[in-house]
């Protein structure tokens, strides 16, 4: 057995932005449904399944919408996926083949905001069960709870899919017991009698879990890229689609369900409500308040692990370093621990109403770029990118990219007049009976203009996957694709 400087050497990541050497490769692709079931079996999609019930759906057509939005969602997010094995990058890099290496930063600084957004709202809900199982309080649940986010973030990959791997199991058997307790409360008959369907609110419901998950898309490659460069892509997306719908539409179900039953009760109360399930024993309720803290460490350590790769991308853009030493690391890190919990702290009374508008809000952001990002990727480079020229504003893919940023300003652009949230409504939303379809125009409008003003510029496509700046003459440096 290796002496534990040795284990712990090899459990820390070494990498950062630069791309994952053959050598280093491991796993298999279906380390992606254990990764995206345990990081979606959590308190954070219940409550976004429970959202659709509170703000008026019936729970029979909510569950059905929601399973529409994740499918949906889930499909582009998983197309994400299947970059990672093939270019060895964290997602946001390859932005920089359709932005430029300096013009990337333009979405990335939103997918920061992000980050950090989903960070704190992670720990809004985690430092509750973290406050209730060391009997602490909110507040301090929270500081601790990000602290042991920000040390897992910082070990990196490795320790990330573990956590997964883990929550996966523990999570389900949680969920699989408190569904049996939420049923022996009430009759499902009971709660799914109701069909009145109303439009506006079932293309909430869609849209809530659709955010879900294209808010994935911005980091989804980033846990897959260490996957063998002969991975299949097919499988690659298959176990990502697989794990993230799965874990999605349990917890949103169970959520949907919860909220039907619970009526007021559950609102404001998420965390208390669903711990009581569990029947007042004190070794259950204290194991319940473990699970719900351990499935929200393993997507919050998702989103500093994102966040922490955007901020490094965004830099060296500009100082052209791919490289990182532990201190940057860590301070990269500690940055982002440090705005989420201060988020968290000031946002904690008023979470789920401004979570609900916050996911709504972002899909404003991020359709366009998953938009632009797949049908370079896809359709027009055919997924040959000159990796070393990711990195030279000067090389193949310049600083800017004045095609894909004027694309992804219409993308967002387009949306406004279909968006609905609490601080802005535009001019056809209410024709629509209040329904809000902006992240359809998000990522039908971008995909077409962008094709339409890119697929016949293609001098910066190179006729094969480039992997090095100087590859020995007499042997190609091209890979095949899976």
């Amino acid at each position: 057995m290796p002496d534990s400087p040795d284990a712990l050497d090899s459990l820390v990541e070494k990498r950062s932005i630069d791309v994952v050497p053959d050598a280093e490769r491991h796993g298999t692709a279906f380390s992606q449904f254990t990764l995206w079931l345990g990081a979606n079996l959590q308190i954070t999609a219940v409550v976004t399944g429970a959202l659709a019930v509170v703000f008026g759906a019936a729970a029979f057509w909510a569950i059905i919408a929601l399973l529409i939005g994740n499918l949906l969602g889930g499909a582009v997010m998983a197309l994400h996926s299947a970059q990672g094995p093939r270019l060895g990058l964290p997602q946001m890099i390859s932005s920089r083949a359709q932005f430029g290496v300096r013009g990337a930063i333009v979405p990335l600084l939103l997918v920061i905001v992000m980050y950090v957004g989903f960070f704190a709202s992670g720990s809004v809900l985690a430092g509750q069960a973290v406050g209730e199982l060391t009997h602490l309080g909110d507040t301090t649940g929270i500081v601790l709870f990000a602290l042991v986010t920000a040390v897992a973030a910082a070990v990196g990959y490795r320790l990330i899919h573990t956590l997964g791997r883990i929550a996966g199991v523990v999570c389900a058997l949680a969920f699989v017991y408190l569904g049996i307790r939420l049923l022996d409360r009430t009759d499902l008959a009971t709660l799914l009698h109701d069909r009145t369907f109303d439009f506006p609110l079932f293309l909430l419901a869609v849209s809530l879990s659709a955010s879900w998950q294209l808010a994935f898309g911005p980091y989804v490659a980033d846990y897959s890229r260490y996957l063998p460069r002969t991975t299949s892509a097919k499988a690659t997306f298959s176990w990502t689609l697989a794990g993230t719908v799965l874990g999605s539409q349990w917890s949103m179900t169970f959520g949907a369900l919860a909220a039907a039953a619970a009526g007021h009760a559950f609102v404001g109360h998420e965390v208390t409500y669903i711990v009581g399930l569990g029947g007042g024993a004190a070794l259950i309720t204290s194991l319940l308040y473990f699970v719900i803290a351990l499935g929200k460490l393993t997507i919050n350590v998702l989103n500093t692990y994102g966040g922490f790769m955007s901020m490094v991308t965004s830099v060296s853009g500009f100082r052209g370093r791919a490289t990182l030493s532990p201190r940057g690391r860590a301070a990269y890190i500690a940055g982002i621990m440090v705005a989420g919990t201060a988020v968290a702290l000031l946002g904690k009374d008023s979470f789920l109403s401004s979570f609900k508008d916050f996911l709504l809000f972002l899909l404003t952001f991020f359709t366009p770029w998953s938009a632009i990002n797949l049908v370079d990727y896809y359709a027009i480079a055919k997924e040959r990118y000159d990796i070393p020229a990711l990195s030279d504003p000067n090389g193949r893919y310049g600083a800017w990219r004045w095609k894909a940023l004027t694309t992804y300003a219409l993308g967002v652009l387009a949306q406004l007049p279909f968006l609905s949230t609490a601080f802005y409504t535009g001019p056809f939303v209410a024709p629509l009976g209040g329904a809000d379809i902006s992240w359809l125009i998000g990522l039908a409008v971008p995909a077409a203009v962008y094709w339409l003003l890119a697929h016949r510029d293609t001098a910066h496509v190179p006729d094969h996957m480039i992997l090095t700046p100087d590859p020995p003459s007499d042997r190609p440096y091209v890979t095949e694709s899976g």
